[in-house]
Parts: structure tokens; C-alpha cells; sequence
């Protein structure tokens, strides 16, 4: 069913394609077909209050193409325009340089000098009244046997100490170096456990809140997908009161949400409430509650990690005694809003209520995704994370589909641009648009293009002749084939793989056989490994999917990117694993619906790295050759930008050897 929204004002601006040939203009840029018929469709999309999704390709200047008619509608309508974005290199990018130009090149043809604020959650902020106050925040139970960690933590905790006499913003962000987040809970609050600005004695001043002060006055409001879902679903509004939200990165919109709706039980969620909880009550109650965080430790130990199906007996009482002990503390706490007018216990006791709420409220959910009647009346899952050497097991649970969260709490409430270098997986919108919650009411999808000609600048390569990569590691004729790509680029190659334990691995074989410098990710921050390998053209820098959205090497230090292996998810990852079956007692493809769609969106980044540039080229060369013999290979290559296709190994080798030689 359409949405309903109010009545857009008539303009007096200037028109769309004039403002934005003015920023084209000012910026030195030229005017691209894709950028300006992006521009046009989102201003439509906007007076007709219908959601839109472009894909966009890189180089298509999206940015400003959201950008100029976010502000019109701003100025006309009096009213901020929400900008979302999945990375904070994203973020930078728009508040350091895109608005703060645009701005400058608009001013004279608007009402007033537009203006912008990035706002981010609570957590994100240094809360005064915590620092000054001196709320002890419990130490991690392992780090206390550990003094290197304990003295690490403490040389943070003193740097956050001195950069709170001296910061602006409180934000987090701006502490270079950054600090762990074991330092930095010792100076922030969540939003359950803030007492609230009118109760604060540091409230005329918190950070958190003159951030959200600045973003209700300005024409655009920077944030994260992650607030963003808390602003949609949350009881209390966020974000200030806006009718129109660009989404950018929108392929991470739907992780982002589940991010922010999966929650975890553990023995020390359960420990941290009782220690927060600590002379609060009587102590018995408190132990009922320890001796159940104790029988979960227990019961975790020893079961496998992986997806619970079925709810076994003793985890079922285990969480209904966690739910009930939990329950009793609550209730022995008394009134929420108890000493009110002593900020420190009403400290305590906020945080002793926000530990408490999430143990018991964790636990009914786990208990509640079960006893449906199939399974496709699943709506979550529950799985046991094994948990790490320094990360204890937990449990954890979240839900098989964000879309009906999504179409009633974000689309259903104001009008969504959604734009990506990667939305059409296959070819059409369909994949996404289910995960959206778009499948039915008033939206439409658009594909603007990319002004690289990608025929003529890149080719796909697929290594046909190679066997299918297996478990133990990758064979020695992958090792082969990338060896000898890379000697035919002369180096320039960034190597995507889909497992750190196999990117380690290939550098391992392969700096002992290559005379070109080869990093790999882990050696040092991943900041500064790409400005290595961006600086030093025959350098080689070979790392795993975190790579794959964050690199952005534009010329001739890049003419090579090689992908190991079609990235499809872990056939044991519980969440996509039970999302495939929801959806095939559904009656569809588990496969294609997750899995398929899951390796599309991956591939379609990675490709992305080539061309960054109009005088970019170069090869891409898969080595699985699964995208060229598979049943699902043809779903997989329409993801992907229209390359030069081939599976002859000469043809990459000689293309990249004539790069080597003559770049132009």
C-alpha cells in the first residue's frame, strides 16, 4: 500500500540541475550524465514522496547527486534531511570535505550558507558526569589476571583522562590514538543507563546532548545505519524530526540493522548485573542470580558451538532460572526512578537497572524463538559462539528477516533514497529490495550507470582451468596462477581472499618467489598499509573482506585485483545457514535467496576496487572457476560490472605485461 506523507510546499529555489551545475562547477568538476539524472530522480523522489534505490557506480559523483537536492529540500521544507552511511571513512569524507564545499559553493544561491552536524550514539561521547564522578566500571574477569592488559588499559585510561580536560566534542573519535573499549566504558554511557540531561549534574554540558542540540538546528544531519535503526525502532527519538533519509552503503543497511537487534547472553552479562546490582539488594538475591550465570558458564563450556534448533532441556531451565533471578533482582530493586535527587545513586542504580533489564529481556527472547509451530514460522535463531581465547562462549540471537522492522519503522514513517555502487544483484533490485521490506508499497529502482567504459578498461578474468578451491587451504595451482599474474603486473595488485587464515597463508608461499614488496592485512593499521601500497606502485597488499569496501586506490598502483574464491558465507554460519532454510519452507531457494545473494553483493565490492579513476585499468581475475561453470554463475556475472570477459590465462598476462610496460 502507497504511504501517506504530507504535502510538499512549493519551491521558490533554484531548480535542481541549476544547483548542481553550480557545486559541478565550483568543485572543478565536469557534468556527468549519471550524476545529473541520479540528481533529478531524487529530487522526484522527494515531491512525490516515493522511496527510491540507485545504483550508482564509483565515479558517478553520487554523492552530490544526494547531496544538492537533500538541501533544497531542507530550505523548503524547513526541516533537516537525514544522510546515513555504513563506514566512517564515509562520514569523514562528507562532513571534512563534500559538505563543507558544497556548502560554500551553494551559499549565494540559498536562503542561507547551508549547514550540517554528525550525530552518533551515546556510546560515542565522553560522559562528564561519569568521568568527574568516578563511576568504577568492572574490569573484564580475564583481564584481571593479566597485568600487560591491566597496565595497557590504565595508560589509555589516563590519555582519555587528559584529552577530556582539552576536547571539544567529547567525541570519541577525535582520540588519536584510538583507546579499547575496556578504557573507554569508564567514560561513556549507553542511553538506558544515561540519567538523563534534567537529572545530570552534568547534563547543562554533555557532550552526547549538545551534539544532539547542534543537529537540531542544522539542514543536514550526518549519521550511521546503526542509529539509524535505533532512532526508527527506539521508543525515543534520536535523531531530530526529519521526513526524508538518504541511505548510502545501502547493501549493509540490513547487517546493520540485525547488528543492532542480535543480543547475547553470557556468564558475564550475567556477572556484570550481579556485580552493578552489588549492595543495591540483599545479597541472596544477588547470589541466585551469580549461581545462574555460573550454571550457564558451565552448560556453555561443554556444549558445541553452531545453531540450536531445538531448545535441549537443561539450556531451557537454565535461561528460564537466568529470566526468573533476573526478574526478583528487578523487583527487590524497587521504584526505577528511587533517589532521583542523588545523582551517584541514581547512577548506580540506572546501570544496575540496564544490566539487569538486558540479562532478563535476553533470555525471554531466546526462550520465546521457540515452540513455533514449522519452520516457517520461525521468526529468530539461536546460536552458542564459541568465543575466542580472550572472549568467553555466549550465546546469542537475532532475527531471520529486519524487512518487516524495516517497512513499518523506517519506510513507513518518511521518504528513503537508497543508493550503493552494488544494489542490483543479478541485475534487477528484487534481492535487496526483500531485505528492505521493499517488496510491496511505493518505491522504485533505477540504475544511473558509470562513466568508466568497463569493456575497454578492465577485464574479468576466471581461472576456468583451476580446480575448486577446497577446505585445506589454497592449492598450489592457485598459489602458481597468482604468482604468475603478479609478476606480469609487475606487481600493483591487491589480493582479496576470503579468509584471513588464506590470505596469511599466500603470503607466507609467495614473498620468498616474488621480487615486488608484499603486505599482508595484520602487519600494521590497515590506514596505513594502503598508503604503502598506494605510494609504492610494485607493492602488493593481500588481506581478507574487510578490505574489499575500504580500499581506494585510484592510478597506476592498482592494475590487479585477484579474488580467491567466490566469498559465499561459512555453510556452519548459524544466521545465514538458518535464513536459507526459513526461506526454503517458505517454498523458495535458500541458496539463491542467501547464500547466492550473499557471494553477488561480495564479488560486485571487490571488483569495485579496479577502477577508481577515468584512466584506470587493469584485471580482475577470479580463481574459482565456479563463476564460469556453476548453475548460478550467470546470477553471479550479472552482479558484476560489465568487464571485457575471458577464461584464456594468456590474454590477462599479456593485457597486464603491456600495463607494466606502457600505461596508457
Amino acid at each position: 500500500m502507497p504511504v501517506a506523507f504530507s504535502a510538499v510546499p512549493d519551491s521558490h529555489l533554484p531548480p535542481v540541475d541549476t544547483l548542481l551545475s553550480i557545486a559541478v562547477g565550483a568543485l572543478g568538476g565536469s557534468e556527468r550524465q549519471g550524476q545529473l539524472t541520479m540528481v533529478r530522480a531524487v529530487q522526484q523522489a522527494i515531491d512525490d514522496e516515493e522511496h527510491l534505490a540507485v545504483q550508482a557506480g564509483t565515479g558517478t559523483g553520487k554523492s552530490l547527486a544526494y547531496l544538492v537536492p537533500s538541501i533544497r529540500h531542507a530550505m523548503d521544507s524547513d526541516t533537516p534531511v537525514v544522510i546515513s552511511t555504513a563506514t566512517i571513512a564515509l562520514q569523514r569524507q562528507l562532513v571534512d570535505r563534500d559538505l563543507p564545499r558544497l556548502s560554500e559553493a551553494l551559499a549565494k544561491e540559498l536562503p542561507h550558507e547551508p549547514t550540517f552536524a554528525i550525530l552518533k550514539g551515546r556510546r560515542n561521547y565522553l560522559c562528564r558526569y561519569k568521568a568527574t564522578a568516578g563511576w568504577p566500571e568492572e574490569d573484564e574477569q580475564d583481564q584481571l589476571f593479566d597485568p600487560r592488559e591491566v597496565s595497557a588499559t590504565g595508560r589509555m585510561v589516563q590519555r582519555i583522562q587528559e584529552w577530556a580536560e582539552e576536547t571539544e566534542t567529547g567525541d570519541r573519535d577525535e582520540l588519536v590514538p584510538g583507546v579499547s573499549e575496556q578504557a573507554w566504558r569508564q567514560f561513556s554511557v549507553s542511553a538506558q543507563e544515561c540519567l538523563g540531561a534534567n537529572r545530570c549534574p552534568s547534563g547543562a554540558e554533555c557532550f552526547a546532548e549538545l551534539a544532539r542540540a547542534r543537529a537540531g538546528e542544522v539542514d543536514v544531519v550526518v549519521t550511521n545505519h546503526a542509529l539509524l535503526a535505533i532512532d526508527a525502532m527506539g521508543d525515543l527519538p534520536v535523531l531530530p524530526e526529519h521526513d526524508v533519509v538518504v541511505v548510502d552503503e545501502a547493501h549493509e543497511l540490513a547487517d546493520r540493522v540485525t547488528s543492532v537487534v542480535t543480543s547475547e547472553l553470557s556468564e558475564a552479562s550475567v556477572m556484570l548485573a550481579v556485580r552493578r546490582v552489588g549492595r543495591l539488594i540483599d545479597q541472596p538475591v544477588a547470589d541466585q542470580l551469580m549461581e545462574a550465570g555460573e550454571d550457564l558458564k558451565a552448560l556453555l563450556a561443554a556444549a558445541p558451538p553452531g545453531r540450536i534448533d531445538d531448545l535441549p532441556q537443561v539450556l531451557g531451565l537454565t535461561l528460564q532460572l537466568i529470566r526468573d533471578t533476573a526478574w526478583r533482582c528487578i523487583t527487590a530493586m524497587g521504584p526505577r526512578n528511587a533517589d532521583k535527587d542523588d545523582p551517584d545513586k541514581a547512577g548506580q542504580r540506572k546501570a544496575a537497572f540496564t544490566a539487569l533489564d538486558e540479562v532478563h529481556d535476553t533470555a525471554v527472547r531466546m526462550l520465546d524463538a521457540y515452540g513455533h509451530a514449522s519452520e516457517a514460522d520461525r521468526a529468530e535463531v539461536v546460536w552458542l559462539d564459541a568465543g575466542t581465547d580472550r572472549r568467553p562462549p555466549s550465546l546469542r540471537v537475532a532475527p531471520l528477516s529486519v524487512a518487516g522492522m524495516l517497512r513499518d519503522k523506517l519506510f513507513g514513517e518518511r521518504t528513503v533514497v537508497l543508493t550503493s555502487a552494488t544494489l542490483a544483484l543479478g541485475g534487477t533490485f528484487d534481492a535487496l529490495a526483500a531485505q528492505w521490506g521493499l517488496t510491496e508499497g511505493k518505491w522504485q529502482g533505477m540504475d544511473v550507470g558509470s562513466p568508466f567504459n568497463h569493456p575497454r578498461a578492465g577485464i574479468l578474468y576466471v581461472a576456468k582451468h583451476l580446480p575448486q578451491p577446497g577446505r585445506d587451504g589454497l592449492p598450489q595451482q592457485y598459489l602458481d596462477e597468482i604468482t604468475e599474474l603478479i609478476e606480469a603486473a609487475g606487481g600493483r595488485t591487491l589480493g582479496l581472499f576470503s579468509s584471513m587464515r588464506a590470505a596469511k597463508a599466500a603470503t607466507e608461499a609467495l614473498r620468498d618467489r616474488l621480487d615486488v614488496p608484499l603486505l599482508c592485512q595484520g602487519d600494521d593499521s590497515t590506514m596505513l598499509l594502503v598508503k604503502q601500497f598506494a605510494e609504492d606502485e610494485p607493492t602488493c597488499l593481500f588481506g581478507t573482506l574487510s578490505l574489499w569496501q575500504g580500499v581506494d586506490v585510484p592510478g597506476p598502483s592498482l592494475r590487479l585485483v585477484i579474488i580467491d574464491r567466490v566469498p559465499f558465507p561459512r555453510p556452519d554460519d548459524p544466521l545465514t545457514s538458518a535464513r536459507q532454510r526459513h526461506v526454503a519452507a517458505r517454498g523458495g531457494n535458500g541458496f539463491m535467496a542467501v547464500a547466492a545473494n550473499h557471494a553477488a553483493l561480495l564479488l560486485a565490492q571487490g571488483a569495485g576496487r579496479l577502477l577508481r579513476a577515468q584512466d584506470d585499468k587493469g584485471v580482475i581475475a577470479v580463481l574459482d572457476p565456479r563463476l564460469a561453470t556453476a548453475r548460478y554463475s550467470g546470477f553471479l556475472l550479472n552482479s558484476l560490472p560489465p568487464f571485457w570477459r575471458t577464461t584464456d590465462p594468456a590474454i590477462p598476462r599479456a593485457a597486464l605485461k603491456r600495463l607494466a610496460t606502457d600505461p596508457s
